[in-house]
């Protein structure tokens, strides 16, 4: 964490970098621009580039955060935006102490928040200047405002003309990516300190939980837009990747029918927006799991609000709107929460035991997991049940993706045969069990609707399956050939 220098010092040098900007608030021209540009350069020349910087004022930062909230040039709101990241790296306003392991074995990392740090959201303490907030364009965003971009870039990535946005759009995209960060670099320190200490007023003093209890923000609403910016920048980034390669074959393209430049610059800026929005779901998700385990111990109140988890909206999105379901599970790879979106989607549908008691509405505990899933199509009855409630291709699709997020997560990620420690035998014998029971779900699928066609996605993880058990099964035979040679050889050594 950066000191600051003293106060007549940072107050001098606030005073000098503002003048430069301050010049430039009456023109908009290619002086402004260049005003902008300087007062940037500036910024960055004090806080980032000494080792010893100090970090800029409360109006230092406004001044920053407006120049990416009005994104007058594409220029200007990249470097706004690379700026205030860094300077988020680099003085960061909240933060966990490093605890020494050596004085006490129950000492716990303390929470430091910066007092007076500046925050590109409005503050939830001052509600009547929230309507302010909105209003104004280059100000910190509230609740209204938040979800408002959204809904922006939800509109924006829906238009079939999207390839030639404006820079207003590409420049919300930055906005987003920015508060995102915000939003997560607040969070995780928390949720640390949180897990260790079940203090739930840390997590409720988060900016991700202030900004959700707001009555201002649909929470149904925010998700569906969500999941719609996924979507449409996932189609719009394959589309893009088509469009760049004909370009490349063609000798000479006219500029007004495809841009390259703009197309790479939508590529990265849309992909990255993709990241953030997943980080966004994700941090919610994650956040919803803490609430849990505070409403189990008596932790909230009323005042925490009533918020329904953010999953079973993901789900009955993914369910009822099942266009979008290919395209999400293409672009969300998050394994832990993907496996978990895909466990939940299919015990929706597979057939429940015939004896259940008042408190088994969901899957057995011991079967609630992807492989506990896939047992349900073992034979070709279950299949043919489950099949009846939801098309074979949509089948196809969550195992698929359920069984590529199983091998991304990172317990999982031994070595087929490494039995050096039991842990290593259960998660080895695991996942061989896994592939299996994937070659058997697709085989009685098969079975229980002749006229299934395997998608290519389908294959993939067929093949997939088939190789580590393969490979698991060679390994098992070349260590059993090992056992018997070295039982002869003892056995001669004695003769």
């Amino acid at each position: 964490m950066e000191k600051p220098g003293s106060t007549r010092n940072v107050g001098g040098i606030e005073e000098n970098i503002l003048a430069i900007l301050d010049s430039s608030e009456a023109k908009d021209n290619q002086d402004a621009y260049e005003d902008r540009i300087t007062f940037l350069e500036a910024v960055r020349a004090a806080s980032i580039v000494p080792k010893d910087g100090t970090p800029p004022t409360y109006a230092m930062f406004e001044a920053i955060f407006s120049i990416l909230r009005i994104g007058k040039s594409l220029e200007l709101t990249m470097e706004s935006f690379r700026l205030l990241n860094e300077l988020d790296k680099r003085f960061p306003r909240i933060y966990s102490s490093d605890v020494d392991n050596s004085t006490s074995s129950s000492s716990v990392p303390e929470l430091i928040v910066v007092e007076e740090a500046w925050y590109p959201f409005a503050s939830s303490e001052n509600a009547s200047n929230e309507r302010g907030a909105t209003n104004n364009s280059g100000g910190p965003v509230d609740s209204s405002g938040f979800q408002l971009l959204i809904q922006d870039l939800a509109d924006a990535t829906d238009e079939a003309n999207f390839q030639a946005s404006e820079t207003k759009t590409l420049a919300n995209m930055l906005l987003f990516q920015y508060l995102i960060n915000v939003l997560e670099w607040d969070f995780l320190p928390r949720n640390r300190i949180y897990k260790e200490t079940m203090n739930w007023v840390v997590l409720r003093e988060s900016l991700i939980n202030m900004l959700l209890v707001s009555r201002k923000v649909n929470q149904k609403s925010l998700t569906k837009d969500c999941l719609t910016i996924m979507c449409n920048l996932y189609q719009t980034h394959a589309g893009f990747t088509d469009d760049l390669i004909c370009s490349k074959k063609s000798v000479a393209q006219p500029a007004e029918k495809f841009d390259a430049a703009a197309a790479i610059a939508l590529l990265e800026i849309g992909n990255n927006t993709c990241i953030a929005m997943q980080k966004f779901l994700v941090i919610i998700m994650e956040l919803d799991v803490s609430k849990q385990s505070a409403d189990i111990q008596g932790s909230t109140t009323r005042a925490d609000g009533i918020r329904s988890p953010l999953l079973e909206i993901i789900l009955e999105e993914l369910t009822y709107n099942k266009d979008i379901l290919d395209p999400f599970l293409q672009v969300f790879d998050e394994p832990k929460w993907k496996l978990e979106i895909v466990v939940k989607y299919l015990w929706k549908y597979i057939a429940k035991p015939s004896i259940r008691t008042r408190r088994s509405n969901g899957p057995p505990d011991d079967d609630a997991s992807f492989n506990g899933a896939l047992k349900c199509f073992s034979n070709i009855t279950s299949a043919k049940s489950t099949i009846k409630k939801i098309r074979t291709e949509v089948v196809q699709l969550l195992l698929a993706h359920g069984f590529q997020a199983h091998l991304s997560l990172p317990c999982e990620n031994l070595l087929v045969g490494d039995t050096s420690t039991s842990d290593g035998e259960t998660s080895s014998g695991l996942l061989v069990e896994i592939c299996e029971n994937i070659i058997s779900a697709f085989k009685n699928m098969k079975a229980a609707d002749k006229r299934m066609e395997v998608l290519s996605l389908g294959k993939e993880a067929l093949f997939t399956a088939a190789t580590i058990v393969s490979a698991k099964s060679q390994y098992v035979t070349g260590q059993l050939q090992i056992a018997i040679g070295e039982s002869l050889t003892r056995t001669e050594e004695r003769a």
